[in-house]
Parts: structure tokens; C-alpha cells; sequence
């Protein structure tokens, strides 16, 4: 189990780094005005939203081993567990949000600013904060 713990946390960490970054890369092409730069930018995006959703299936993959395969988070005393994994289910919403504001991007329909988008940039921050809290404290 404790290998398994181990690729799921790795896994994870690595999703996050993309989640962390992609909407960095899209304050930049908010903020962008010089085409080159912007060509740049598009390309770094799609590279890493295509990795990072390579990313997500084992670090999803290996959180169901844990969670069906050796029963962490079942019985009572638990919900921590279900907080944690709807926090889980918003991330994965999170992500396609993330691709499909790169399409409009790619499409030149972006309509969101800079700011916006550094507040959006905000999200998974606040999202593993309180799922590290949820399964290391286990408050519920």
C-alpha cells in the first residue's frame, strides 16, 4: 500500500505543478500583445496541458487503488474522504477549464483579463490546501 501511497503523491504533485502553471502561462497571454511572444506562449500551454492530463490519470488512477483497493476512507468516521474527493471532482473541472480557456486563446476570443485570470490562477492553491488538511487532519 505504502507504494501505492507513494506514486499517488508524486502523481499529484505533478498534476498540481501543471495546475499551478498553465494559468500563469494564460496571465501572460492575457497581458501579451507582441505576436511572437504569444506564438511562444500557445505552444508552451498546449505542451504542458497535454502532459498534465497525462499527469491526472495515474495520480486519479492510483487515489482509486487507495480508496477501493485497500479501503482508505471507508466505514464510518470518514468524511473527510467525500470532502476530499468532491475537492477532487471541482480539480478535474478545474482542468478542463483550463483547456478550454487556452482554445479561446488559440481561437483569439479571449475576453478575460490579466486579472482575472491571476485570481483564477488562485483556485488550486485554496483547493490543495484544504485537501492536505483533509487527509492529514481528518477533521470529520
Amino acid at each position: 500500500m505504502l507504494w501505492i501511497k507513494s506514486l499517488h503523491i508524486v502523481f499529484i504533485t505533478s498534476w498540481f505543478a501543471g495546475l499551478f502553471y498553465l494559468p500563469r502561462i494564460l496571465v501572460n497571454l492575457a497581458m501579451e500583445t507582441d505576436v511572437t511572444a504569444t506564438t511562444r506562449l500557445l505552444l508552451m500551454a498546449r505542451k504542458l496541458y497535454r502532459f498534465m492530463s497525462i499527469l491526472a490519470l495515474p495520480a486519479l488512477g492510483f487515489g482509486l487503488w487507495l480508496w477501493l483497493g485497500y479501503g482508505i476512507g471507508k466505514g464510518p468516521g470518514n468524511g473527510w474522504l467525500h470532502a476530499k474527493l468532491a475537492l477532487v471532482f471541482l480539480l478535474i473541472g478545474y482542468h478542463h477549464a483550463c483547456g478550454s480557456l487556452l482554445k479561446k486563446f488559440e481561437n483569439g476570443r479571449n475576453t478575460r483579463s490579466h486579472t482575472w485570470y491571476r485570481w483564477f490562477n488562485e483556485i488550486p492553491v485554496i483547493a490543495l490546501l484544504a485537501i492536505v488538511i483533509l487527509v492529514v487532519v481528518k477533521p470529520f
